[in-house]
């Protein structure tokens, strides 16, 4: 099995992640009726985040400090529009954007957006710089070709012949389903992700590669296997990251779509990994 873990994990490595996912991974897997299933040695950790993280220097090290300024036009922008009315609409507590296009228009929506979303269930806790920087992540993968091969890179490192389960959380989600596509012929039969944003339009989705193909006269994405493969999807209702929590329409009814509750915790990967849906799903997949 190979984890795909997600964005803002550029201060952690292999083992400081592993360390949290292979307990909620057994724990799932238990709840699922089939413990022993898998073992420490059987899961791998494809781990990019340092591709993201910024050279140490005398004075610091970590994040820069980003502000608001910092937001850049066009993809960032736009991102954050979507993670303030997708807070909006599963936090009462989150006062909605007046306008859909503020965000951008002005750098002051900016600013109001970071603040409604700080304020949020879902982003408590979350320094300003570290939202920003994840909204730099995602358009980095995205848009630049040399990171996007070297994150990617990582994925398919990881990949081995014996590997039958592939789990990825948050922006992993999009590496390991675009790794499992660049691969044909792959031995994996059970692709598991968790809190996705691969069914967002236009940020997201448009921008996959491959690129989705046209049928029926809609978009749709490539199956990232051949007909073995079970790709299960489980959101949470409240996952902002997860922005569209059904993929069906995007990747086809093959997809199996699945709904959590993991409390304040919506877009946490243990809470996910713990789940007895999540568990089935993988020990399934390593029958």
């Amino acid at each position: 099995m190979v984890a795909v873990h997600g964005i803002g994990q550029q201060l952690r490595g292999e083992t400081t992640l592993m360390a949290k996912w292979w307990p909620a991974v057994a724990d799932g897997v238990r709840r699922a009726g089939a413990g022993g299933v898998v073992s420490r040695s059987d899961v791998a950790m494809a781990f990019f985040g340092d591709v993201f993280r910024p050279p140490g220097g005398l004075l610091a090290v970590g994040d820069p400090v980003w502000t608001a300024a910092d937001v850049e036009e066009g993809f960032e922008r736009e991102l954050l529009a979507w993670w303030w009315r997708a807070a909006a609409e599963s936090d009462p507590v989150v006062v909605p954007p007046e306008v859909e296009d503020t965000l951008a228009a002005t750098p002051r929506s900016v600013q109001a957006a970071l603040r409604a979303l700080s304020g949020s269930r879902f982003f408590a806790g979350i320094a300003l710089r570290a939202m920003v920087s994840d909204l730099k992540q995602v358009r980095r993968y995205l848009t630049d070709p040399q990171v996007r091969d070297v994150v990617r890179g990582r994925v398919l490192d990881a990949l081995s012949e014996d590997t039958r389960v592939v789990v990825a959380h948050s922006l992993g989600s999009v590496v390991a389903y675009e790794a499992l596509c660049s691969r044909p012929g792959h031995g994996v039969r059970a692709l598991v992700t968790l809190g996705s944003p691969l069914g967002v339009p236009h940020l997201i989705f448009d921008r996959l590669l491959p690129n989705p193909v046209r049928l029926d006269g809609s978009l749709r994405g490539v199956w990232p296997g051949d007909e073995h493969l079970e790709w299960t999807n489980i959101a949470d209702e409240g996952d902002v990251v997860a922005l569209v929590k059904d993929l069906r329409p995007r990747f086809g009814d093959g997809v199996r779509s699945v709904r959590v509750d993991n409390g304040a915790h919506a877009h946490d990967a243990s809470a996910y990994l713990t789940d007895t849906l999540c568990g089935r799903a993988i020990a399934q997949g390593l029958a």
